[in-house]
């Protein structure tokens, strides 16, 4: 049996947040930054850092950030 590398499981993991949390922003919100945290809360923003500085400090360190209408930015430790 072959384990799996880590970065393949993040990558599993960013997608399934998005998916789940970011997609139905796509709509009104193309092309904004969002911060989403773990748990599905969600904060946006005009600009990476806006969204990051906002997820950082309504969530704390560990939020997924995410441009809307594509795949995963980062993560804002």
């Amino acid at each position: 049996m072959q384990h799996e590398r880590p970065s393949a499981e993040l990558d599993r993991l960013y997608d399934e947040i998005y998916e789940r949390y970011g997609r139905p922003l796509e709509h009104d919100h193309r092309g904004e930054f969002v911060a989403i945290a773990a748990d599905g809360r969600t904060v946006l923003g005009r600009t990476m850092h806006e969204a990051a500085e906002k997820g950082a400090r309504q969530f704390g360190p560990g939020s997924f950030l995410y441009r809307i209408g594509q795949r995963a930015v980062g993560r804002w430790r």
